[in-house]
């Protein structure tokens, strides 16, 4: 029942990741059609930024209400529906009324779902999940340009990615009983004796920040993910326009630094049970600091800069998955929900306005900036996973193998 259910959560990661890449690889093409300025792009990325950023902070409530499944599968119908609002929107307006729900579906799952990987499995399917979501990510664009050469152009992108994603939905909604069944064997006092993650009180948001090392790990989940996007939106302009590397190249090392992400979270699955998340954490925030000094020190060749993109990449790949599954170890499955709506609220912001911010100082001052700008996040990631440990051993909290992946069983 447990290793079904997992499939299905993998599957889940899938969808979560198709939507992730079609605005920007349909962009050129829809922008033309609307006849907007490029710029506006940010505003619809904007909008469903928004969105994943309140539902993130709302899953806390909505997942002690409804719990995990229903969440999940209502999130990836919501989804499914901007997703076809969309394929007949013809008008930039409609955009961005159908940008709403598209992100209010995906932050909702977001969170649900790590929370509940989190506290029912194991390491390395944290690592395995979200390189699933990473297929995700890479198959879209795929799809979206099979379809941008063809009569139904960027409207069939989307329409095919949207009845894919209700086809998963319907699944969810069949797989809501094996839910059910799962949270009700996660509850049995034998299992283990905390709270269950979908009982008791919601927590507000003032509550949540109170509980001791929380702002410590909003600060690391912020510096990362402004760090991966930053580095990976940023890459090829950086490497063409200011160390004139051919542009082929560039942007055939930026697409490493992703698929470098992908392919570590992947290897980094047979060894996360081993290593442990804290460990894997520190090594990979190191890493990821190596490789972006790597691409600031002025050597007369590129390959140096671009093998440090690369090895920036390799680095960031444990750092996102260990720190939320190591939430309930560090913070108590009562309030594991909350802290990681909270992470994943951090995180979007993150993602969403520091990339904009580099591009804003790049134009006023140089793009000699870039690897700076990457190296502040990188310091600050390790200043707040480091000091978060040091946090928890005060206060006598450790990670216990049976406060996460409890309910695990032959996966």
């Amino acid at each position: 029942m447990i290793s079904l259910l997992l499939a299905i959560i993998y599957i889940a990661f899938i969808s979560l990741g198709l939507p992730d890449s079609l605005l920007g690889s349909a962009w050129p093409v829809m922008q033309s059609g609307l006849s907007v300025p490029f710029s506006f792009a940010g505003i619809i990325s904007m909008i469903i930024a928004g969105g994943t950023i309140v539902s993130s902070l709302l899953s806390d409530r909505l997942t002690r209400k409804i719990g995990v499944g229903c969440v999940t599968a209502f999130s990836v119908l919501m989804t499914a529906a901007a997703l076809f609002g969309f394929s007949v929107s013809s008008s930039f307006a409609a955009l961005c009324l159908w940008a709403v729900p598209y992100g209010i579906g995906a932050g909702a799952v977001d969170a649900a779902l790590n929370n509940y990987v989190a506290l029912h499995f194991k390491t390395r399917h944290m690592s395995w999940l979200h390189c699933f979501w990473g297929i995700g990510v890479s198959v879209s664009p795929y799809i979206m340009s099979w379809f941008l050469v063809r009569p139904s152009g960027w409207h069939g992108g989307y329409r095919a990615v949207s009845c894919i994603q209700f086809v998963l939905s319907a699944l969810l909604f069949l797989s809501l009983p094996l839910w059910k069944k799962t949270d009700a064997a996660a509850e049995k006092p034998q299992v283990v004796s905390m709270p269950s993650e979908s009982g008791g009180k919601a927590h507000s948001l003032l509550s949540v920040l109170n509980i001791r090392g929380v702002p410590l790990v909003l600060i690391s989940f912020f510096s990362y993910c402004a760090l991966e996007s930053t580095a990976g939106l940023w890459a090829a302009t950086y490497f063409v326009q200011f160390r004139m590397t051919e542009p082929e190249i560039a942007a055939k090392f930026a697409s490493f630094f992703y698929i470098g992400i992908m392919a570590a979270r992947f290897a980094n699955g047979f060894i996360a049970e081993k290593a442990g998340d804290r460990m894997l954490v520190r090594f990979g925030s190191i890493v990821a600091a190596a490789g972006i000094v790597l691409i600031l020190l002025p050597f007369r060749s590129n390959a140096p800069a671009l093998a440090g993109l690369v090895v920036a990449g390799l680095g960031c790949a444990p750092v996102y998955p260990s720190i939320i599954h190591a939430t309930p170890a560090h913070f108590g499955r009562e309030n594991s929900q909350a802290v990681i709506g909270m992470q994943m609220a951090g995180a979007y912001t993150g993602s969403t306005f520091m990339p904009p911010l580099f591009g804003m100082l790049a134009e006023r001052f140089s793009l000699a900036a870039y690897p700076f700008f990457l190296l502040v996040f990188a310091l600050f990631l390790l200043f707040g996973t480091e000091t978060l440990e040091c946090v928890l051993a005060n206060s006598g909290r450790q990670s216990h193998p049976s406060e996460t992946g409890a309910e695990e069983k032959n996966t």
